[in-house]
């Protein structure tokens, strides 16, 4: 066998075993997409309706909370970035990691110092290579979030909106996070949680012909507030991490199917050039055998003469 076969027919092994790895990796990540798309189903009704009540608490009073009240003059805020855990899955993160610079641009424009929080070890690796400031991070779960994972999540972004922007507490809180459309369609979004926007989530109330109902308040609006403020977070944040769970395992699909299709298109290119060459080989072959017998009958026709 001649080298240059010997060199396709190594690539060749070494493409196919690639091959089987992205399409073993393919169908892994097909499976957890039902999973998480069933997580995000199961978590946005309570996310939606607990904004609801949360909407019926601030219009229903006159009390001013972090919770709903806009700062007249704010001046800084936070912005909780959600990428992934690993790679191989196309431009999932970059693409995150995008909208939260332009999310972050535009704060700035508006006057205001923004601290980053990041979910993800890309989006850690991305800030750290740049060496740009993140107050804190978070990583090992973005595959299968819990809401335990959410709640350690949102615990220092709450303590941050409760505190006195000169103690190093915030005015605004932001999410940038990869929600999850359909199989085929992922994109990334930017949300403010905090303060909520009370004329939205009524226009959407108005929208679906629901009427607010009047409540009275025991102990106190402030108090429920209170107690409503880390739950409204907590939800928001983990259907959030649920999302990006499910848009992070289509990307991968995604991904890995391309690279699978491209494997078999270059087995096939190799295949034939082997081909070719192992051709070149016989062909070589014959005409070495023709000219070696052509020669010994010309030697034997001068020893007769």
């Amino acid at each position: 066998m001649g080298a240059q076969l010997r060199v396709y027919k190594r690539r060749i092994k070494s493409v196919t075993a690639t091959k089987k790895i992205t399409k073993a990796m393919e169908m892994i990540a097909a499976s957890r997409i039902v999973k998480a798309q069933r997580a995000v189903k199961a978590s946005t009704p309570y996310a939606s309706e607990l904004t609801r009540a949360v909407t019926a608490v601030a219009t229903g009073s006159t009390t001013k909370h972090a919770l709903t009240t806009e700062a007249e003059s704010p001046t800084r805020a936070a912005v909780l970035l959600i990428t992934s855990d690993r790679g191989l899955a196309g431009g999932y993160s970059s693409n995150a990691i995008k909208a939260a610079d332009r999310l972050t641009e535009r704060l700035r424009g508006e006057g205001k110092e923004v601290d980053t929080y990041i979910v993800g070890r890309k989006g850690v690796s991305y800030y750290g290579f740049r060496e740009r400031k993140v107050v804190e991070s978070w990583g090992g779960f973005t595959d299968n979030p819990t809401y335990a994972d959410a709640k350690t999540v949102a615990a220092p972004l709450i303590e941050a909106v409760q505190r006195d922007t000169a103690e190093g507490g915030v005015d605004e809180l932001h999410i940038v996070f990869t929600e999850f459309i359909s199989m085929m369609t992922q994109t990334p979004v930017q949300n403010r949680l905090l303060p909520l926007k009370l004329d939205e989530a009524a226009e959407e109330a108005d929208g679906k012909g629901e009427i607010l109902p009047l409540f009275d308040f025991e102990p106190s609006a402030e108090d429920v507030l209170d107690a409503l403020l880390p739950r409204y977070v907590e939800s928001r944040i983990y259907n959030a991490l649920l999302q990006a769970a499910a848009s992070k395992h289509a990307a991968t699909r995604r991904a890995m199917k391309s690279a699978t299709d491209n494997a078999g298109d270059l087995i096939k290119s190799l295949s034939r050039s082997a081909n070719a060459a192992r051709q070149a080989e016989i062909t070589q072959e014959i005409s070495e055998i023709v000219g070696g017998a052509s020669a010994l009958a010309d030697a034997s026709a001068g020893s007769e003469n």
